[in-house]
């Protein structure tokens, strides 16, 4: 049995020891935090399997490969298959037309059906549903990966790594920079509130000329709202006007949001690459899967996949980096 050594437990690494564990590796994980938790960007994520929506700014590959991940993640968590709504203001029409030529996979929407998808929007005229897409809790997700892999046998230590492991990967995010000087972070906010006068069943995307934002149901009048992308590597606190901008957009789909319960802050640095894309690296005895972007629970499944076929079949995959040194 080949014995794999994973340095962190945050989406990457507990996919990566998932597909691994699956394909009959023997795995430890070394994580100081012992395992998911708030200390990952993972855990702030929304939770959107939209492979179609984000083909809108990404390249071909998160198209393709992300439409593996829905599959994927239901045969270990929960997956809500309702599909993401893309709706716009009238004065952002032109944005929705935008939208439209840069994705596949939708259908357009009037009042009407916007209404029967979502009653609880209020005032969208036009909008884009793309009835293929998915949504999970990140959060469950990333517990129950955990779970299963402790039943299954795998170890995880509070600890860094020792040095000398005969054969690691490394996804330890943004932490892997010591290792990998070109990644860099790409801020993330988001924003948990709970109203339980407003009801939707499916993520809403609404576009915006400055900065999209996004609205996740979570269950029990519970939301997610997030930006999809800052570039900042500040990752300290939420700016004011990102927190204006997160209430402004709520409380444009339904008035109602306006009186919502702020649950959480959340802020976070995703790590990155030149062009947005994951890499696998081989260097010597470890192997970095990194730079999941904003695309984590999207793309890990298949950085997960292309771990495995490296580690125990010494098989590459597109994402694999031909540097080797």
């Amino acid at each position: 049995m080949r014995q794999v050594a994973i340095m962190g437990a945050g989406v990457a690494g507990l996919c990566v020891a998932s597909e691994l564990v699956a394909r009959g590796a023997g795995v430890e994980v070394y994580d100081p935090a012992g395992g998911p938790g708030p200390q990952a960007c993972s855990w702030w994520a929304g939770g959107m399997l939209a492979p179609w929506c984000e083909y809108e700014t990404a390249e071909k590959p998160v198209l393709r490969l992300g439409q593996e991940a829905i599959g994927w993640w239901a045969e270990r968590t929960r997956v809500e298959r309702r599909g993401t709504l893309v709706v716009a203001n009238a004065r952002d029409l032109p944005d929705l037309r935008r939208f439209a030529r840069r994705t596949e996979g939708f259908r357009k929407v009037d009042t009407d059906e916007i209404a029967q998808l979502e009653p609880d929007l209020v005032g969208f005229g036009q909008g884009l549903l793309f009835a293929d897409e998915a949504h999970l809790d990140p959060r469950q997700a990333l517990t129950d990966l955990h779970r299963q892999l402790r039943e299954a046998g795998v170890v995880f230590h509070r600890k860094p790594a020792p040095q000398d492991l005969p054969l690691a990967v490394d996804c330890r995010g943004l932490r892997a920079r010591d290792a990998l000087p070109d990644l860099r972070g790409v801020k993330g906010e988001m924003l948990v509130i709970r109203c339980r006068d407003v009801d939707l069943t499916r993520p809403v995307r609404l576009l915006h000329p400055r900065m999209p934002l996004y609205v996740v149901p979570r269950g029990d009048g519970i939301y997610m709202l997030g930006a999809t992308m800052i570039e900042s590597e500040d990752g300290g606190r939420i700016t004011a006007r990102s927190m204006l901008e997160l209430l402004s957009a709520a409380y444009a789909l339904n008035p109602a949001f306006g009186e919502a319960e702020i649950l959480e802050i959340g802020v976070d640095l995703r790590p990155a690459f030149a062009d947005n894309l994951p890499r696998i690296r081989r260097r010597g005895r470890v192997i970095h899967a990194n730079g999941l972007y904003r695309h984590g629970y999207l793309m890990a499944p298949a950085l997960a996949r292309g771990v495995a076929g490296l580690v125990l079949e010494d098989r590459q995959t597109e994402l694999v980096d031909e540097d080797r040194a």
